[in-house]
């Protein structure tokens, strides 16, 4: 700070890519340290950012988030008004190297263009105080090994990798902002950050999960490259120093002088984890270029009256159990994982610029809210659903519900093996999120698949698979509903002995050609980050004239076998399908409720409820065989990932009770 000037007080400060990594840390500081500034909160939740993040803001009156993207300058034009911004701090952008080498027009989609947005919006209505660009340490390229000298802010900027080269093309424009408009900016450029709810394809998070998984940790090269690496709170408190205290036109360094390498970076995880480095690293092919140094100087923020304060080894530690308490936090990320991981950011053009329009639309009415569950309310989201299975039961359930909640949908009119259909379906309704609830199942049975194999791999194989890539295409999160029919107790997975089937667990049962042809499109969805496979078993819901409704069927066969299986409520969980629509879920869940429920038991409660004198006959297996064509898939699932992410949810029997039973007691 100048000498003689007082500490800048902003009032309402608009933060992007508030839900990625380092933003929501400083999100949440600002909102908790500071009740009388207002934050507002923009992210269009990409597949590095989530909700969850902002969870500690979320019931805070100064709290308000988003969903829209910083290339929308209608958008962007807008919220600077109706939300009388006078401060941005903008963090968003595409941030991981190995991405921009094979995605470098989205890096510059994502960071030059959408800076140059911001920049031309505060230029238009000349109302911000202050505007800290977020850049990096790349900016200025490698560092030789044997100097002692960090980077001081007023080196010369020289880019070696398309992310760097777009981080400094956004830093031009933001300079060019300063000197031709007097628009008041501070840019920052900082080390490697790490800490809690990190996306793992950075390497700390990576390296982490894959030990907690057993799996090798990917050095590339040889592993000399050497990096800092700052604690997440102490950048935050940073971010808080120089929104404050930094000076308009100034550049400051966020950096440490304590350097790593890569491989002793991997050794110290190992040490935690009590392994053997020499077993547990594993030497892969090196980036196209990898800088081997990033010094900075980083006196010049600390006479603002910034220090580091968080040691490596007890902020290494605070992030391995921070991880270790949340292993599924972002859901599948077994792409990430990979040693090269090429995960699509797909960029908008201009033709799909209407998604960012018609969010803006919804906005003007009312700006979204968050609500206690860390969800977007359902009547300010701009949220509107494309639903395919109009026909079929838990396509007509969703939309009835998507009603009931006053939800924006529409069916589709494609075929799913149409690819053309489909573009013209999404282009016509324009959604956010796509639902899939289409597909073959039997008439009246699986049974039917038997002799209808073509149409079968048609609809089930061809037209999932087609659907989920033109959703990708179009940047477009795929809710797939799937079964959990594709596995059978085995020895790991014992009839009774409460073990069930994982998400990441391969299918172990193709007794039928219905599982079959499910258990390949699954396997095959696995390459496609955007999308959520549900696995619901045995549907069930409160209609119990439904002839597809579980309960209904079995209540009407002359005998019945009596195994525990997993089952879905779907009076319970469609709901919260839209949930995770609303909170960006990707990757295989169980879409069962816990534990497991006999057919007996489930017939027991209709007796009790329904019919007193309900009477049935049980048989076994082998004689339920001479009266099936194809053999039936009998297994538990494991709930416990959907349980962590919505702990309200029932135990099977008691959604049975709660939600079917106790509502058709008969008087």
């Amino acid at each position: 700070m100048a000498p003689g000037n007082e500490a800048y007080a902003p009032r309402n400060i608009l933060i992007t890519g508030a839900a990625g990594f380092i933003a929501s840390h400083v999100t949440n500081r600002l909102v908790k340290n500071y009740p009388h500034y207002k934050i507002v909160a923009l992210d269009k939740l990409d597949y590095c950012s989530s909700i969850k993040n902002l969870r500690p803001s979320q019931t805070s009156p100064n709290f308000r988030f988003i969903k829209g993207d910083i290339v929308s300058a209608d958008l962007i034009n807008y919220l600077l008004v109706a939300e009388e911004i006078d401060t941005i701090m903008h963090f968003a952008a595409q941030t991981h190297v190995d991405n921009s080498f094979g995605n470098s027009f989205e890096f510059t989609n994502n960071n030059i263009y959408g800076t140059h947005v911001l920049l031309e919006a505060c230029k238009v209505t000349q109302r911000i105080k202050r505007f800290i660009h977020v850049s990096t340490d790349e900016v200025y390229g490698e560092t030789d090994l044997e100097t002692d000298i960090g980077n001081p802010e007023a080196s010369q900027l020289l880019p070696t990798n398309p992310y760097s080269a777009t981080k400094a093309g956004a830093e031009m424009l933001v300079m060019a902002y300063h000197r031709s408009y007097g628009l008041p900016t501070i840019t920052t450029r900082g080390n490697n950050v790490y800490g809690p709810n990190q996306y793992p394809e950075k390497l700390i998070p990576k390296f982490i999960l894959l030990a907690m998984n057993g799996e090798k940790l990917p050095i590339h090269g040889n592993g000399s490259n050497v990096r800092s690496y700052l604690y997440s709170e102490d950048v935050a408190q940073a971010f808080e120093v120089i929104l404050h205290k930094g000076v308009i036109g100034h550049v400051y360094n966020i950096g440490t002088k304590k350097e790593r390498r890569v491989l002793d970076v991997a050794g110290d995880i190992c040490k935690l984890f009590g392994s053997n480095p020499e077993k547990a690293i594993d030497f892969v092919q090196d980036r196209p270029f990898n800088d081997q140094r990033y010094f900075l100087d980083d006196q010049k923020l600390k006479k603002l009256g910034w220090q580091e304060s968080t040691p490596w080894e007890e902020g290494l530690k605070r992030t391995l159990d921070w991880y270790t308490q949340n292993p599924d936090w972002w859901g599948d990320v077994s792409a990430a994982l990979d040693p090269h991981p090429r995960i699509s950011v797909a960029t908008h053009s201009n033709e799909d610029s209407w998604f960012f329009q018609y969010g803006f639309s919804r906005l003007t009415r009312s700006c979204s809210e968050i609500n206690k569950d860390g969800d977007l309310k359902q009547d300010q989201q701009g949220l509107k659903f494309l639903i395919y299975g109009k026909t079929g039961w838990i396509g007509g359930l969703l939309g009835k519900l998507c009603k009931e909640k006053g939800l924006e949908f529409e069916y589709g009119n494609g075929r799913l093996e149409d690819r053309r259909s489909l573009i013209d379906d999404i282009r016509r309704v324009r959604p956010t999120h796509v639902f899939n609830a289409a597909g073959v199942t039997g008439r009246p049975n699986v049974d039917w698949c038997e002799s209808h194999k073509v149409e079968t791999i048609r609809a089930n194989v061809v037209g999932t698979l087609t659907l989920a890539d033109v959703c990708k295409e179009q940047s477009l999160l795929l809710m797939n509903f799937a079964t959990g029919c594709i596995f059978e107790y085995d020895n790991e997975h014992k009839l009774g002995s409460g073990v069930g089937f994982k998400e990441e667990d391969k299918p172990n049962f193709i007794g039928s050609f219905y599982s079959k042809t499910k258990a390949m499109v699954e396997e095959l969805l696995r390459e496609y980050p955007n999308v959520c496979t549900l696995r619901v078993r045995m549907p069930i819901s409160s209609d119990l004239s439904n002839p597809r409704n579980f309960i209904t069927k079995i209540s009407r066969y002359n005998k019945v076998v009596n195994i525990p299986n997993s089952m879905t409520v779907l009076d319970e969980l469609l709901p919260i399908s839209i949930e995770m629509a609303k909170r960006n879920c990707k990757g295989i869940w169980n879409f069962t409720n816990p534990g497991v429920v006999s057919h007996n038991e489930i017939l027991e409660m209709y007796k009790k409820y329904i019919d007193p004198k309900f009477k049935w006959e049980n048989f076994g297996l082998e004689e339920q065989a001479k009266v099936i064509v194809a053999p039936r898939s009998n297994n538990e699932l494991d709930a416990s990932k959907l349980k962590r992410e919505f702990p309200e949810l029932l135990s099977i029997k008691d959604s049975i009770l709660k939600f079917v039973f106790v509502p058709n007691r008969k008087a």
